[in-house]
C-alpha cells in the first residue's frame, strides 16, 4: 500500500452500502485514506433512508450521486469491498479484496437502514485500525 491507502466501495447500484462505507470512511479517517464508491449499475440518486441515516448521525450524503464502477477505480485502489450484493471488480494483482455481506436498504424505510449504518460503521473502525491506524502521540 501506498502512504495513503486508498479503498473503493463497490455495490450494484451505488446508492445505499456503498455510499454510506464512504461517507463513514471519509468521517472517520479524514485524510488519512483515499476513498471511492462505484457501482455497475449506478441508481439515479442515493437512497433517500440512507442519506436520512446517516444525517442521523451528523454525516450529509444529500450530495453524493451514485458512480459507475470503471477498471480505473479498481486498479487506484488498494481494497476493493463488495457490500454483499454480487457486484464483482475486476481483479489484479496485489490488491485486496473483500465481500461485507449487509443487508440491501433498498426500498426499507429509515428504521430499517439505522442497524446497517451501524454495522458498516463497525465494519469500517475495524478497516481503519488495519490500514490507516491513528499516529500515536
Amino acid at each position: 500500500m501506498a502512504d495513503k491507502p486508498s479503498v473503493l466501495f463497490a455495490c450494484v447500484h451505488n446508492a445505499g452500502r456503498s455510499q454510506m462505507a464512504a461517507a463513514w470512511l471519509t468521517h472517520l479517517a479524514g485524510d488519512r485514506v483515499e476513498v471511492r464508491s462505484a457501482g455497475s449499475t449506478p441508481g439515479s440518486a442515493v437512497n433517500p433512508a440512507a442519506v436520512l441515516a446517516m444525517a442521523e448521525v451528523g454525516i450529509d450524503i444529500s450530495a453524493e450521486t451514485p458512480k459507475i464502477l470503471t477498471v480505473d477505480a479498481v486498479r487506484e485502489s488498494d481494497v476493493c469491498i463488495t457490500m454483499g450484493c454480487g457486484d464483482t471488480c475486476p481483479v489484479f494483482p496485489g490488491k485486496r479484496y473483500l465481500d461485507w455481506d449487509l443487508e440491501d436498504p433498498a426500498g426499507q424505510g429509515v428504521a430499517a437502514v439505522r442497524p446497517i449504518r451501524d454495522e458498516i460503521r463497525a465494519r469500517v473502525e475495524a478497516l481503519i485500525a488495519e490500514i490507516a491506524p491513528a499516529a500515536a502521540g
